[in-house]
């Protein structure tokens, strides 16, 4: 774990987390439900670490990159993956260790939470709730939640709102540089944790985690 700031926004502060590749491991179901879309379209499968590089910019981008090598119809083709994420992302799909016990401790801190991702909203709430710890969030915005997705600020400014939360006193926690860019646009801290998904690409974050346990050591140790 490696940091450029003292912490700060203490408890009362707003930790917002990324979902895929921050809090959850989804890459299984994700891989499931991307297989059966291009088997429609006549396509071998893709194994599952070619489909974790695809993840991070939302399902537009997630179904483009998978079925690049095939004429389709995007949108026919989004509402297709959709349909087959939807009957498996709770077959695999577990938290990161030590997520759980994690963010029960930020809570009890007296932190406030809440996800932003560029998964849709209901997907995002459900699988939450599946895992046991929907009812930590203040606040849990996906796709069709806002007009617009990371790395756009308008999610994160809107989650600050609704939790009366100023950017001093806010963190963002993710796995890709949409993410932080979206922190960056928003004026406020950002945390990178190394064992998700994505790349910090040219950005550059507040502090850096190797694990979950970092990221709360990071927010409740002076």
């Amino acid at each position: 774990m490696n940091t450029d700031s003292n912490r700060t926004g203490g408890p009362q502060g707003l930790l917002v987390f990324d979902l895929d590749g921050t809090l959850i491991d989804s890459v299984g179901d994700l891989t499931t439900a991307i297989n059966r879309l291009r088997s429609d379209y006549r396509l071998a499968p893709l194994p599952a670490d070619t489909v974790r590089r695809h993840v991070g910019d939302g399902v537009r981008k997630l179904v483009e990159r998978s079925l690049a090598e095939a004429p389709f119809r995007l949108d026919e083709a989004v509402r297709i993956f959709r349909g087959y994420y939807e009957r498996h992302m709770h077959d695999t799909t577990t938290l990161y260790p030590g997520v759980a016990a994690g963010l029960r401790r930020l809570h009890a801190a007296g932190y406030r939470l809440a996800v932003i991702s560029n998964k849709a909203g209901p997907f995002c709430r459900a699988l939450l709730d599946r895992l046991g710890v929907g009812d930590l969030f203040g606040c849990t915005l996906g796709d069709g939640d806002t007009a617009r997705l990371k790395p756009d600020s308008e999610p994160l400014r809107a989650v600050m709102q609704r939790l009366h939360a100023a950017p001093a006193d806010t963190w963002m926690i993710g796995d890709h540089h949409t993410d932080l860019e979206m922190a960056r646009r928003a004026g406020v801290r950002s945390v990178f944790v190394t064992y998700g998904l994505g790349q910090a690409g040219p950005e550059t974050p507040t502090a850096q985690c190797d694990s979950f346990a970092d990221v709360v050591t990071l927010l409740t140790v002076s």
